[in-house]
Formats: C-alpha cells, sequence, structure tokens
C-alpha cells in the first residue's frame, strides 16, 4: 500500500515539473514556409484572397472532411472572414489588410491561441513566389499540446507545407485548365438590368464584381424583382496604358424600373443587337486569351465593332455554381455595326432620235372607215404622185422605268 501511495506521488510530482516546465517556456512563435507555385500572380493571389476556398488547400479542412466551415457573407479581401469546427481544433481568421497582388495581412484565434499571419507573393521563373508566416504566443494548452507532438515548429510548420503543396496542386491544374472558343455571329435579345456605374481599375473589375452583385440581388428579392438570367458587366471604356475601364455592373430583370432619386443602383435597357460571341472555359484569369481571339475573329472578318461600347461580359457558370475555376464558363460578346446592303438603282437606256428613225416605231393610225379596203402598213402616208419619200416621223421612244427596289438594311442598335 504504502507503495502505490509513492508512486501516486512520484506521477505528482512529475506532473507538477512537467506543469512548471511547460508553463515557464516561451510562448512566442513564428513559423514560416514558402513554396513557388506554378500559376500566374494574379490568379494565386485571388484564390487565396477568398476564404472560400480554404477547404479547397487547408490541410486542416482537407484531412478532416466531417469539420465544419462557416462562411459569412463577405469572405473576400479586407474584413473577410471566415471560422471552423473540427474533432480536435478550431478556429477563426479574418483579413485585416491587403494590398492587390502583392500581400495579405490576418488575424487567427487557433485553440485560443491568437497569432498574425502574413502572405507575401513575389513574381518568380517557374511561377509565383508564396511565403506563409504565422507570429504569435501559445496558450498554456497548446504549449502541452505541442511539448507532446514536437513543437510548434513541427506542428504549424507541417501544416503550411501541406497546405502549400496542396495549393500548388489545385491551382496547377484549376487555373491553368482552360478553353477559347469563338462561336461567331449571335443576336441578342432585347434586356432589362438593374446596374451600377462607375470607373474601377482593371486588376479589381473582379473584386467589385463580387461586392456589387450581391448588392444587387439583395435589392430585386427586398422589392419582389424577377431576376432573368446571369449577371454580367459591360465594359464601356477600356483604357490598357492608365490600366482604368468604365464599367456597369448588372444583373437582368424581367421588366424596366425607376429607381428612387439618390439610390446608386439603377435601370437599364439594352436594345437587341448582333454581336460576336466568344466563349471562355476556366478561370477568369485568361480572360485576354479570349478577347485576343475575338478581336481576331473581327479583323478577319472585317467586322467593323460597334463603338458605343468597348464589350460585355456575361458569367454563365461562376464560382457561386461550381467551386473549381476550370468549369467556370464566360460569355464575351463584341456588338457590331448592322451591314449595310449595297442597292442597285436602274436608270433607263437612252435612246438617239437617229437611231429612233431606223427602227420601226409605233405610230398612231388615222381611224379607216369600211368603204375601201385597207392594207396592213406600217404607216399610214397620204399619196402623192409626184414624189415618194420616206416618211418623217417624230416618234417619241417608250421606255419602260425600272421599278428601284426597295434599300433593305438590318438595323440594331446597342
Amino acid at each position: 500500500m504504502r507503495i502505490l501511495k509513492y508512486i501516486f506521488l512520484l506521477l505528482l510530482l512529475s506532473l507538477v515539473a512537467l506543469s512548471i516546465f511547460i508553463a515557464t517556456q516561451k510562448g512566442d512563435f513564428t513559423v514560416e514556409r514558402s513554396k513557388i507555385i506554378n500559376s500566374p500572380k494574379p490568379a494565386v493571389f485571388n484564390y487565396v484572397n477568398d476564404f472560400k476556398n480554404w477547404g479547397e488547400f487547408g490541410s486542416w479542412a482537407v484531412e478532416n472532411p466531417e469539420m465544419k466551415i462557416t462562411y459569412p457573407q463577405n469572405t473576400i479581401g479586407k474584413g473577410g472572414s471566415y471560422s471552423w469546427e473540427g474533432k480536435d481544433d478550431n478556429g477563426d481568421m479574418k483579413t485585416i489588410f491587403v494590398k492587390e497582388n502583392d500581400s495579405i495581412s490576418q488575424k487567427m484565434n487557433y485553440n485560443g491561441t491568437l497569432s498574425d499571419v502574413f502572405w507575401s507573393f513575389k513574381d518568380t521563373v517557374g511561377g509565383t513566389k508564396v511565403t506563409w508566416r504565422t507570429k504569435g504566443k501559445m496558450s498554456f494548452l497548446f504549449k502541452i499540446y505541442t511539448a507532446f507532438n514536437g513543437g510548434v515548429e513541427k506542428i504549424i510548420g507541417g501544416m503550411y507545407e501541406k497546405s502549400l503543396a496542396n495549393l500548388d496542386k489545385t491551382l496547377d491544374y484549376e487555373i491553368n485548365t482552360y478553353s477559347v472558343k469563338v462561336d461567331g455571329l449571335v443576336k441578342k435579345p432585347e434586356t432589362f438590368y438593374l446596374h451600377q456605374t462607375f470607373t474601377s481599375k482593371i486588376a479589381n473589375v473582379s473584386k467589385n464584381f463580387k461586392i456589387v452583385v450581391p448588392k444587387i440581388i439583395a435589392f430585386c428579392k427586398k422589392n419582389n424583382l424577377l431576376i432573368t438570367g446571369k449577371p454580367f458587366i459591360i465594359y464601356h471604356t477600356y483604357d490598357i496604358v492608365n490600366e482604368l475601364t468604365k464599367i456597369s455592373i448588372c444583373v437582368p430583370i424581367k421588366n424596366q424600373i425607376y429607381t428612387s432619386e439618390g439610390s446608386d443602383l439603377y435601370s437599364g435597357k439594352l436594345e437587341a443587337f448582333e454581336a460576336v460571341k466568344t466563349t471562355l472555359t476556366g478561370d477568369y484569369s485568361h480572360r485576354d486569351k479570349a478577347l485576343d481571339k475575338a478581336t481576331q475573329y473581327l479583323n478577319t472578318n472585317r467586322l467593323a465593332p460597334d463603338a458605343t461600347i468597348s464589350y460585355l461580359e456575361i458569367y454563365s457558370i461562376s464560382k457561386n455554381e461550381v467551386k473549381n475555376p476550370s468549369k467556370w464558363v464566360t460569355e464575351i460578346y463584341y456588338p457590331i455595326k448592322p451591314k449595310v446592303e449595297a442597292v442597285k438603282i436602274y436608270k433607263p437606256a437612252v435612246i438617239k432620235t437617229d437611231e429612233a428613225i431606223k427602227t420601226e416605231p409605233a405610230v398612231n393610225t388615222v381611224p379607216v372607215t369600211k368603204t375601201e379596203p385597207i392594207t396592213k402598213t406600217k404607216a399610214v402616208v397620204k399619196t402623192n404622185p409626184v414624189v415618194k419619200t420616206k416618211p418623217v416621223l417624230k416618234a417619241e421612244p417608250i421606255v419602260k422605268k425600272a421599278t428601284p427596289t426597295k434599300k433593305e438594311e438590318d438595323q440594331s442598335e446597342f
């Protein structure tokens, strides 16, 4: 019995000693991992900048399919956040700073341990160098957990290494798998829509689209407006030199309405028009390749674009329907000027007087009574036995005026 007491006392002392040792250990930590991702920097940045994608590459989520992930309304850029809850861990994260295509700063709570998270994205040979760093102070429970599992460097560092490998694998296929098809000339019907119009940096169009569209959809739901199609963007101007574009972010509706004064949403109408349609299947980062093919088609077929707007994009299948970027579908329309068909105008032939005499003209004959027999003659001339002369006739040629055909034009306004 005394031996058991000694054993229990020994275990208790060991536990106390271990607790004191753990508690006195330095709680501050910094863990950093880097990897070259085989994808363009904008594509990598945009993918990481949206928390809805983290479930695809975060090792803690990939290895725990039963983990419950909660997404708020905003998951992109500054103010975006998400939280997770699993069997062994839980936490949440929020983005506090974003520098477009360069860096992201975040705050994370992992099992009660608070830390600052930092991402950087740099162009390099072979793709984009992504650096992922976290800095914080461990809670007592997290100190115990790391002490029995190889330390914080192994735990967090291991998660970051696996996550970056998943990110590279996911983006290498999903971002770089795409196709572009020029569908040719199509006719777009008349469309009513709600829109918000402003000038944006070209690099921020995708981000602005993700912010504005939910606002327009919420407005439609609140006012019982029937949405009749997919959201789209009208590019009014596209300034490559200054990297600026004037756009209207739109949602199609059934009937035209009038918004109240002071609202930043307006009602618009697209007249039916003819356009060159190009379909991009894949990530939006390949849009420039689709625009190049559409422009090439216009030049090859000598089609004149309608200068009213630059072009129009419809997001037929987007991230809201499918997570995989390789399956997204974007339709691009270049409005063209209606063709003007040349109409031939027929002019009556001019017949000279001399030629008229040589021909056999039609002459009005004097009515003849039945008292004398009549011979068929081409002209009736008074008989004169002295001199036989050819009759001098002033005959006006009968010319049929050709009826000009009506000029037909297929007119369409954008």
